[in-house]
């Protein structure tokens, strides 16, 4: 369906609206009103996930599924450095963030995708955003590469991780298509195979399922994990368990910071030597790292003391200021007891409170504590290598 104008002024009449009860309404127009408010509902939901899509008023949503599923802006241009030059088939087209974005680097794009509406909607929106090198195809995403007579440079896709009644799955052979078994034929058409799996996924079964993965790149954005991806070479063998993994964190402004390691490495560092005590500064890895399980590594790059094997918290006399993650100076560590508790609460009554191997959860000592969040100080409820439980009271560092 395209937008007449009396469409547009009703969404944007409308865009800051309760869309259930605008469903309530008996609203009278010559337009489909309930797919109206469809559009208005997807634009609140994308609105900091695709800031540029959102904002563009010819742009139409399938469904609201559609927009939870799909990539982010920021994850959509990452991937852009990952494909190789020439032609591209995103597989797993959806709405089209991935291949709209792809399409900037690559010089001719194939979106396949089996479901109607979403192809319709698919050709507007590649129109109205100028992507004029894209064709879409609507097949299943087996049937296409199965039957396909061409070679891409690269073939990206996102298998559906949704089972019967709308489970959400993250083990890669139970995701839809099976890239497992799929892998051989995607082999024979691409020269680089590009697979976006859960973020929850487990990146050492990963290995074990698919031993030919190259490269996993883990994507946060603001310190939230993402995306998992995985790059396959055709044509560059991968010794098993040598795969390079990519812990990458994407800031609002789209600054990247990258810390490389490999599983294999990992598994044969020594373990740190447990710190003493907590020294000046604190340091908690991004989310990238702490998924992938560079522990040991990023330990070994940065010189860092870890407070206790299963803490994954760091500790140094030294600021770092390129450590991958947050830093923070120490103000005062004290034992976890009741006195402490009490003690906490009133000298800070605003904290941001976390806790990391620890018997209680944050919300739990929260409680205990008698705090409310907020503030400039940030508290860590920890273990110690000697298994003593402590709250380490901290401020964000600042270059010192």
């Amino acid at each position: 369906m395209k937008y007449q104008q009396t469409i547009q002024d009703f969404i944007s009449e409308y865009a800051d609206a309760d869309t259930n009860r605008l469903r309530l309404m008996n609203i009278q127009a010559d337009f489909d009103v309930s797919w109206a408010i469809l559009q208005i509902e997807t634009r609140k939901k994308i609105r900091h996930k695709l800031p540029a899509w959102a904002a563009n008023p010819n742009l139409v949503f399938p469904s609201l599924l559609s927009t939870e599923q799909c990539s982010s802006e920021l994850t959509a241009r990452y991937k852009q450095q990952l494909i190789l030059p020439g032609d591209l088939a995103d597989l797993t087209g959806g709405l089209g963030i991935d291949t709209c974005y792809l399409a900037q680097k690559a010089s001719q794009v194939v979106y396949v995708e089996r479901m109607t509406e979403y192809c319709q909607a698919a050709r507007t929106n590649f129109k109205w955003l100028g992507a004029d090198n894209i064709t879409v195809v609507e097949d299943d995403s087996t049937h296409f590469i199965q039957h396909c007579n061409r070679c891409f440079d690269t073939l990206y896709i996102d298998p559906a991780r949704r089972g019967s009644g709308n489970k959400r799955i993250f083990a890669l052979d139970e995701c839809e298509p099976n890239v497992v078994v799929l892998m051989p034929e995607l082999l024979r058409h691409g020269r680089r195979i590009v697979v976006k799996v859960s973020p929850m996924a487990d990146i050492s079964a990963i290995l074990t399922l698919l031993p030919e993965v190259r490269e996993v790149h883990v994507v946060s954005v603001r310190n939230e994990c993402k995306e998992l991806l995985l790059i396959i070479d055709s044509n560059t063998p991968v010794q098993e368990g040598f795969a390079t993994i990519y812990c990458v964190d994407i800031d609002a402004t789209g600054q990247e910071s990258t810390f490389t390691f490999s599983l294999d490495k990992e598994k044969h560092l020594p373990h740190s030597a447990p710190c003493e005590a907590v020294a000046r500064y604190l340091y908690e890895p991004n989310s990238s790292i702490l998924k992938a399980g560079a522990y040991k590594s990023i330990a070994a790059a940065y010189g860092v003391d870890k407070l206790q094997i299963n803490s994954h918290l760091y500790t140094s006399d030294c600021y770092l200021p390129d450590f991958p993650g947050r830093k923070f100076e120490v103000v005062e560590v004290v034992d976890f007891n009741a006195k402490s508790v009490k003690t906490v609460g009133k000298q800070y009554p605003h904290i941001n409170l976390s806790t990391r191997n620890f018997p209680l959860t944050a919300t739990e000592l929260q409680k205990r504590i008698k705090c409310k969040d907020g503030g400039e100080f940030y508290l860590f409820a920890t273990t110690l290598a000697d298994n003593r439980k402590v709250l380490i009271v901290t401020r964000k560092a600042v270059n010192a």
